[in-house]
């Protein structure tokens, strides 16, 4: 039996990207009979398919259109019927390869004029929407297969549409539309997917993720409900931690000075230096260290008093004492400055530098003011001050300098002190007037003492904690979600074991003790499951409470130390990218902008983010970005994202703005954008086989983001008004900061 013909028309106009195909004449309609079944042949969104030479070219019929070709024949002077031509323009977007059968992404191979096109068949469309494992039950292959169903398509209702989530993560994505058109139930249904799918690893064996890890920044609180499953098993397998601003908590030490200087705003001429040094000389400070070792600041101040001891009367006498009082520490504290200056151990001097007639003004007037009467006992007096001090300074300069700690190193220092006492010293070491200075750093003392009077600032940023551990270890297993929250078992009667909790040694594993404990109701065999650090496959970070004044510090703060924990797997002989981590920023336009707020200052998380833009993939770190408005959103970081995920987009800007940082090749679908219902989307980049449209899976559990019912829930039947005077005083108390809601004085 002779099979029906698959040709539909024949190429008449071909460029780089798209190809203008004229119908066959013979075809009356808009589908083609063959021997299967009945074949669309001219709908938006649908394939055809070119053959050139052993390879298919495929394209995507982005428009269809009929000319009438009506003229009148100037030299018989009669007027023509109007001949109707039916025409299909189609990008051109892929190619099933001859031998293998394989579909790939571009074209290599270009048709030629009158080049037959043929209609779409099943066999064609199970190459393009990678079904031979459907088929095959063969194991994934996890770098080239596109394996993960997300959606349908819309076109071809009997195939899922398929993405593989390594090429979706390793190089960033982006999921852009208007507000209510669905980003976020399209975020948690990808999630969703991927951790709920069951995977044939080999031939006989199957499994399921249990080792990813997420860290979702939500500025809206809508994904804590949306992993939060109904079925316990997967309830148990992934292991979803939400941490609300109770538990947002960054020690302020864990902040370089980049993040300072962006948090407090020091001028540049003045205050950001003498900011910097301040920071730099507390970190330096540390008790073991200041025994037999001197500071650079401090060298410099006993230069000042060896000059000011062998100089002329004046002013000196005050100067002379607040040098002294300023470096008071490391003069009682080393057992060389001790011994040229035995006046400095009366403590007297330190609670009352200016109070006349103590040791030091004795010491000082009855011997140090007689030598400007008489030379011989001034050289007699001060030689052998001046050499001590020679001796200190050779000593000091082979080996007892301290070794001053970078400033970005993340190492517990006093805040307090940092303002109250090293501030001071940084000023000692600057030429100028010392008064002039403090009253140019008056200002952003002030702001300095405003964060940390503050609880809005002083909380999550842990600004009162005096504490010295390291934090930096449980901070980094908190935000990765293998934190262990301890607790006690003792032997209650009759040898039965009883858990009594014990609180914890840091601030995380007690959050996340007391959350875990809520969630499971108590129950102690679910409570000892998500508090025995366990993974948590997905983080969700709920900053909907945080002052928007911290939002872009505290997640640029958050992101640069996972990316520089990550950066330092080498040299600690872990294996690269072993611990890959991806990162969903929702709402990005918010802390990424591409038009800085303060024109003068540089978002510190948009210089993160796209710092992991550029770099991150390397070491496994990946970005999940969501935005309503991407014509606001950071290009550096937006360039870098190789997979899109586009729902319907109605402001021009916009528009012009996506077609600007995709490929060209996707153009004419772009033109699909103002009027996609909600839960479709355009899929384009190397995660997906061919962009494509598609209609997204229901995410079950949804996230917190429905629209609100404004007449249902105005005109339905209640026996008191909606909003009462009790719900009215809960709100308020939240607002407030009342302890057991908010959690201000945890720290």
């Amino acid at each position: 039996m002779v099979m029906p013909s698959r040709e539909i028309g024949k190429i008449v106009s071909v460029d780089s990207l798209r190809v203008v195909i004229e119908l066959s004449p013979d075809l009356k309609g808009v589908y083609k009979s063959g021997y299967y079944d009945l074949y669309q042949i001219a709908k938006i969104n649908s394939y055809v398919v070119i053959p050139v030479a052993e390879d298919k070219v495929i394209a995507i019929i982005t428009r269809v259109r009929i000319n009438d070709e009506t003229g009148l024949e100037a030299n018989m002077g009669e007027v023509l019927l109007p001949k109707p031509g039916r025409y299909i323009v189609a990008t051109m977007v892929g190619t099933i390869t001859g031998e293998k059968q394989e579909y790939i992404q571009g074209i290599y191979s270009y048709p030629i004029l009158n080049n037959p096109v043929w209609h779409i068949m099943d066999d064609d469309l199970k190459v393009i929407f990678d079904y031979k494992n459907d088929i095959d039950n063969k194991p994934v292959d996890f770098k080239n297969d596109y394996y993960l169903p997300i959606g349908t398509s819309p076109v071809f209702g009997d195939f899922t549409v398929k993405i593989n989530p390594d090429k979706l993560f390793c190089k960033h994505a982006a999921v852009l539309g208007n507000t209510g058109c669905g980003k976020s139930c399209t975020v948690s249904t990808i999630l969703q997917s991927l951790l709920t799918n069951k995977y044939k690893v080999s031939e006989d064996k199957e499994g399921y993720i249990k080792n990813a890890h997420f860290i979702v920044f939500d500025t809206n609180g809508e994904y804590k409900r949306a992993f939060d499953f109904s079925d316990g098993e997967t309830n148990e397998r992934i292991n979803t931690f939400t941490i609300d601003n109770e538990g947002i908590r960054i020690p302020y030490w864990f902040m370089n000075y980049e993040d300072f200087d962006f948090l407090f705003k020091p001028s540049p001429g003045t205050q950001a230096p003498i900011l910097r040094r301040a920071i730099e000389l507390a970190k330096s400070d540390n008790e073991a260290e200041l025994k037999n070792t001197v500071p650079q600041c401090v060298i410099k101040s006993l230069e000042k008093i060896k000059n000011l001891c062998l100089g002329g009367p004046g002013k000196e006498d005050e100067e002379l004492r607040e040098i002294i009082y300023e470096n008071y520490d490391y003069i009682i504290k080393h057992d060389g400055l001790n011994n040229v200056f035995p006046f400095a151990k009366d403590k007297y001097i330190k609670k009352n530098p200016y109070i006349k007639n103590n040791e030091f003004e004795r010491n000082y007037y009855n011997n140090a003011r007689c030598h400007y009467m008489n030379e011989e006992v001034k050289n007699e007096l001060f030689e052998g001050l001046e050499k001590k001090l020679n001796q200190i300074y050779d000593e000091i300069n082979s080996v007892k300098i301290i070794q001053e700690q970078n400033v970005d190193i993340p190492k517990w220092f006093s805040y307090s002190q940092m303002i109250d006492k090293y501030m001071k010293s940084a000023i000692s070491e600057q030429n100028g007037s010392d008064r002039r200075l403090n009253e140019y750093l008056s200002t952003l003392k002030l702001r300095l003492r405003a964060f940390f009077n503050d609880e809005r600032f002083s909380v999550p940023f842990m600004l009162r904690d005096e504490a010295k551990s390291n934090l930096l270890s449980e901070f980094i297993q908190y935000m990765f979600g293998i934190l262990e929250a301890k607790e006690q078992h003792t032997e209650g009667e009759g040898g039965d074991k009883e858990f009594q909790h014990t609180e914890n040694e840091n601030i995380f594993a007690e959050y996340k003790f007391k959350k875990c404990k809520d969630k499971c109701n108590g129950e102690q065999k679910f409570v000892n499951i998500y508090t025995s650090g366990k993974n948590n496959q997905i983080t969700v970070i709920d900053m909907s409470l945080l002052p928007h004044e911290v939002l872009e510090n505290i997640i640029g703060l958050i992101g640069r130390l996972i990316l520089e924990f990550l950066s330092r797997f080498d040299r600690a002989g872990i294996k690269r990218g072993s611990a890959p981590i991806v990162i969903v920023l929702e709402e990005a336009q918010n802390y990424i902008p591409e038009r800085d707020k303060d024109a003068d200052r540089i978002s510190i998380s948009k210089k993160v983010f796209e710092r992991i833009a550029r770099e991150g993939r390397k070491f496994g770190l990946s970005l999940l970005i969501s935005s309503q408005r991407p014509s606001e959103l950071s290009k550096t970081v937006l360039s870098q994202c190789n997979t899109f995920i586009v729902h319907r987009l109605q402001n021009p800007d916009d528009q012009k703005y996506i077609r600007q940082i995709v490929s060209s090749a996707n153009e004419d679908i772009l033109n699909q954008l103002p009027v996609l219902p909600q839960q479709h989307a355009i899929i384009m980049g190397e995660a997906v086989r061919s962009p494509i449209q598609v209609r997204l899976r229901d995410a079950l559990p949804k996230p917190n983001s429905e629209n609100p019912s404004y007449v249902e829930t105005w005109i339905a039947d209640s026996d008191g008004d909606i909003l009462t005077k009790k719900d009215v005083d809960k709100v308020i108390s939240v607002w407030l900061g009342d302890q057991e809601s908010t959690g201000l004085n945890s720290s």
